[in-house]
């Protein structure tokens, strides 16, 4: 007796994203990102024959008051209908979402943070701002950051003798990564070492400097700064910074200095008049538990580092507004710095009842418009910098929650970690591709595009983990800058990151750049940063383009990159997985698709059926599909 035939079970398919309705900020879809009050932008929906939505109304708050008006359809393709909506920009900042009906899903609403057939609040809508917006060259950049003392040293930097505060060490010294001297440690690198070693930058493609503090102080980080009004002799004075200024200038690249507008130093001369003075202007400075009293609030407990009351005009005079100020003079030749990273900016001008912080943000900017219109103003911001983006404030943020925190989730070694999540109490999970693909989404939803395209993607800081350390195998490392070139946003490079660098702690992480010993350089990972900075800079899809889900679950994620010159797509897997099978027609693939970066073979479709993605991994893979 013969069993009966099992029926074939259907055959899989992935990419089910792909026949969801979509819409981001990208020049594809929006087409005018600085627009001006009273001005009608044109936006595009596209939404996916297999989607069947039958009629689409942009929705837009006029002075808090929905208002809706009905899309037209503008192009009818093979797979999908484009949809042209007009946008009228009523206010500062004009929010916008979708409302589809029609077809076999009926009533359902587009935001930022995708489709939902229910209702919902403003806080994903999509969002465009009438305030100036980041420099262009900003959206193009590679950036790369230094932390002073540990870079290189010059010849010069052997004369010059360390300060009383320092603890002196020699360049293979291990880095002391706990207590009382973390920060009084002292390597000695300089603002000529930097300059020694553009080069060595040129070649992985940076256009970038990103140099911590420059400013006197007694620290190894210069956070603390005493003064500044001048760079510090240490690392070469003035006539340093003038040097490397000229020679990042002439390669055609940007500057960028670290300002702190939080705090100063205890050493600083306004607050040491502040404290002898009780009638002094600058007492106004600084927040005092009593006009007599010599207690003072200072930066998370650590009383080297007392906090600006920004309250004062004097000291936002001096600190922050116009041409004469500390944020204006650096900006102006012979040092002509192209921006400003400004420390923990999330916390400038808020203490308690009091919050001016949207007040700072917009005076510094107010200054670079002034001063110089091309310059770039970012924030240190490590958690939800949505309410402060939006505005004519930070033009973008070191994106840590949107990008790093859910990255290192994704490809952190399963192996047990020994150091905590990025300022959270726990260690780092281990989490799935749907985990990141969220988390990235819902951040980005909640601010402007082009706030989220201009912030700086990281796979780790002077005040993290190594992402080497963070992921252990190299293959897993490249996986992870893969995404940093690729997906949505600037990406910055702590130096060392390209030839393998460990570090599990934010100081363990500051060990300074081994030039002497290049046999220990992970050439492999240098070559891949190259390769990335490369397919980047060469691909505008990949600088400008928009961004759409294609799959994310367990081990792989896939996503493309969109332009209306290019559509290339990205597959990132932290492990071996099963292959995905995409619908071709939905991805635009006709023909054949090259593979540009992983060495996978290209893509081929027959008429019909779908296109298969390798499973095997780590690995990073790019193709161009059109």
């Amino acid at each position: 007796m013969t069993s009966p035939a099992r029926p074939r079970p259907a055959p899989h398919h992935d990419g089910a994203a792909l026949n969801a309705p979509h819409h981001d900020g990208a020049a594809l879809y929006v087409a005018d990102e600085a627009p001006v009050l009273g001005d009608t932008v044109t936006v595009l929906v596209r939404v996916p024959r297999a989607d069947g939505a039958e009629r689409v109304w942009i929705r837009s708050p006029h002075d808090g008051e929905p208002a809706f008006s009905a899309g037209t359809l503008d192009r009818v393709t093979a797979a999908e209908t484009w949809w042209r909506c007009g946008l009228r920009v009523r206010n500062p900042v004009t929010g916008y979402r979708f409302l589809l009906d029609g077809g076999p899903r009926g009533y359902r609403w587009l935001n930022g943070a995708g489709v939902h057939a229910h209702d919902v609040p403003d806080t994903a809508d999509f969002r465009l701002s009438t305030a100036d917006p980041p420099p262009d060259w900003a959206r193009d950049g590679y950036v790369y950051q230094i932390f002073l003392d540990r870079f290189a040293r010059s010849a010069a930097a052997a004369g010059r003798p360390p300060p009383p505060w320092a603890e002196p060490a020699q360049w293979d010294d291990p880095v002391v990564s706990t207590g009382t001297s973390t920060g009084r440690q002292f390597y000695g690198g300089d603002l000529d070492g930097v300059t020694e070693h553009l080069d060595h930058l040129g070649a992985l493609g940076v256009d970038t400097l990103y140099l911590t503090p420059f400013f006197p102080a007694e620290s190894n980080h210069r956070y603390n700064a005493s003064s500044f009004h001048a760079v510090d002799p240490l690392l070469g004075g003035d006539e340093a910074l003038v040097r490397l200024a000229r020679q990042v200038h002439a390669r055609g690249w940007h500057l960028l200095g670290d300002l702190t507008v939080n705090h100063c130093g205890d050493t600083h001369p306004w607050f040491r008049r502040a404290l002898a003075d009780p009638e002094a202007a600058e007492r106004r400075f600084f927040y005092f538990a009593g006009p007599r009293s010599d207690r003072y609030a200072d930066w998370l407990g650590h009383r080297s580092l007392p906090k600006f009351r920004h309250t004062s005009a004097e000291l936002r005079r001096r600190l922050l507004d116009g041409p004469k100020s500390v944020a204006g003079r650096w900006l102006d030749p012979p040092y002509g710095l192209d921006g400003w990273r400004v420390d923990v900016a999330n916390m400038a001008g808020r203490h308690g009842a009091e919050d001016v912080n949207a007040e700072v943000a917009r005076g510094l900017r107010a200054t670079l418009r002034q001063v110089s219109p091309q310059a770039l103003l970012l924030a240190e911001h490590c958690h939800d910098a949505s309410a402060d983006l939006a505005g004519d404030g930070w033009h973008g943020t070191m994106n840590y929650s949107g990008f790093t925190r859910p990255l290192w989730a994704w490809v952190r070694s399963p192996e047990p970690q020994d150091h905590h999540y990025l300022g959270l109490p726990v260690r780092a999970p281990r989490l799935g591709a749907e985990s990141f693909a969220r988390a990235v989404r819902a951040f980005s939803a909640a601010v402007p595009w082009r706030s989220a395209a201009a912030s700086w993607s990281l796979l780790g800081s002077h005040d993290s983990a190594r992402i080497r350390t963070v992921v252990g195998a190299p293959e897993v490392a490249e996986v992870a800058a893969g995404l940093l070139f690729t997906m949505v946003g600037t990406p910055m490079v702590f130096a060392g990151d390209e030839i393998g660098l460990e570090g599990r702690l934010g100081e363990d992480a500051r060990r300074p750049f081994p030039w002497h010993r290049r046999d220990r350089w992970d050439r492999r990972t240098m070559v891949c940063y190259r390769r990335l900075a490369a397919l980047r800079r060469e691909h505008e899809a990949l600088r400008r383009g928009g961004l759409r889900w294609v799959h994310a679950a367990g081990d792989a994620l896939c996503f493309l990159r969109e332009s209306a010159r290019e559509r290339l797509l990205v597959l990132a897997a932290r492990a071996p997985h099963r292959p995905l099978r995409l619908p071709a027609a939905p991805l635009g693939l006709t023909g054949e698709a090259p593979n540009l970066y992983g060495g996978a073979d290209p893509l081929r479709a027959a008429p019909g059926e779908p296109v298969t993605l390798p499973g095997d991994g780590p690995a990073f893979q790019v193709w161009r599909l059109a």
